[in-house]
């Protein structure tokens, strides 16, 4: 986070074609070429900007879709002074200085990490990342986003993705479905938490016929078993064929099911609704839009479903005339999700299990408008199980730069739809 101010006075500063800007709020030792090097490298390639990794904390590559404002640059940059005073500072950022000279620099200059441990630093932020990815939903830190947001939105208008509030009808589905919706809970090895999960789906009230479609990933604890163990009709439990399914492949294998409803909702195998009232909440607002997506609140809790910090999570950046586009910039829409099969089955799911979700979110945001609850519907456990709980760097990285891809392919793919429409939408 640097105010425009600190970014001018930067550039100001140097007496070179390259001015190096580093964050006072930790400490840096230098390698002993780490200012040449960054140099050679930013006047040999022409690039804008360049950054590295440092000892004992590898980084990414930029590229096209790595807009979230949160991408680790680490504390030392080389920009080229010239190309920074030809992209400009337009407004005076109180935190996005250097995330705005970043984008500016971007679309016509690359930006390259230099994958040489240049220098040593201390850390600013020491806590987990399972306690750092929510920090875009905190309330405490509203203003900022808003004002990353601002940013990060010009960029998407001058690159020609910027995609205005108007939105494709949902066209009725002829196919006929078994019931109306079915839960969807892809699970493998949470013998902890999976009848807790089936007993919140299963525990629904609606006016309408539902099921559940357990996807089982080949379980090697007790999780088949509990399974197996529940004698209820509205039960589908799926063990694949395939033994190379990650969490998007086994929603696949839910979605295009003969079983599947009308309409399909998430639960995470060791999440429960809030109310049996959820289900319900979940298809109305389906049904009212109509919307192909429908995305809810969570509360978060322990294990023991006591509510812990950040407390609810219901995304309120979110808007019908902005959300789409600032979904580009943030790394999560939300929970729990639900979908129009007809719709979702377009799409699909990735094959992976991290970053599914997002990838057809982005994807259906594109075309379609996504509705919004913003009451608390759903209890989202974090305790050590969690895929995201505390994750080492090179785990991080590579979930990072996966949603980076993402956001590459759906801006290549929003750049293309704006072109077809001639720029109008």
């Amino acid at each position: 986070m640097f105010s425009s101010d600190f970014v001018r006075e930067s550039l100001l500063k140097s007496s070179d074609e390259v001015a190096f800007i580093i964050d006072p709020r930790v400490s840096v030792e230098p390698g002993p070429r780490m200012f040449d090097r960054m140099k050679q490298v930013l006047t040999e390639t022409g690039a804008g900007m360049v950054y590295s990794d440092s000892v004992d904390h590898p980084r990414i590559e930029h590229q096209f879709g790595s807009i979230r404002d949160g991408f680790d640059l680490g504390p030392v940059v080389g920009v080229s002074v010239a190309a920074a005073r030809a992209a400009g500072l337009r407004t005076s950022y109180r935190w996005g200085g250097l995330y705005d000279l970043r984008l500016r620099l971007s679309e016509s200059l690359p930006v390259v990490r230099i994958p040489e441990p240049l220098y040593a630093s201390s850390t600013i932020d020491t806590r987990s990342t399972g306690q750092k990815q929510f920090d875009y939903v905190d309330p405490r830190n509203r203003d900022y986003q808003i004002e990353m947001e601002s940013i990060a939105t010009s960029h998407l208008k001058r690159i020609g993705v910027y995609l205005e509030p108007t939105f494709s009808k949902i066209n009725a589905s002829s196919h006929k479905f078994p019931v109306e919706a079915s839960v969807v809970i892809p699970v493998r090895n949470r013998e902890k938490t999976i009848q807790d999960a089936v007993k919140s789906a299963l525990g629904q009230k609606t006016d309408f016929k539902f099921n559940v479609i357990v996807v089982d990933n080949h379980s090697t604890d007790h999780t088949t078993d509990i399974l197996r163990g529940i004698n209820d009709p509205r039960l589908i439990h799926i063990i694949p064929e395939r033994m190379d399914l990650g969490i998007g492949g086994c929603w696949n294998e839910a979605i295009f099911s003969a079983q599947c409803g009308a309409f399909t909702v998430q639960l995470d195998s060791d999440d429960l609704y809030e109310t049996d009232a959820t289900l319900a909440r979940m298809v109305e607002q389906l049904r009212g839009g109509p919307y192909p997506m429908v995305i809810g609140s969570y509360t978060m809790v322990d294990f023991s479903l006591t509510a812990v910090s950040p407390g609810l999570i219901d995304h309120r950046e979110w808007t019908r005339e902005n959300g789409r586009n600032n979904a580009l910039r943030i790394n999560g829409l939300g929970a729990p999700r639900a979908f129009a099969t007809s719709v979702v089955r377009e799409f699909g799911f990735p094959n992976v299990s991290y970053g599914e979700d997002y990838a057809v979110g982005l994807a259906i945001s594109r075309e379609y408008q996504i509705g919004r609850i913003y009451d608390p519907i759903y209890l989202c456990r974090r305790w050590e199980g969690n895929s995201d709980a505390d994750v080492d760097i090179a785990k991080m990285n590579g979930f990072n730069a996966y949603k980076d891809k993402l956001r590459t392919i759906e801006i290549l793919a929003r750049q293309k739809k704006n072109a077809g429409a001639g720029g109008k939408k």
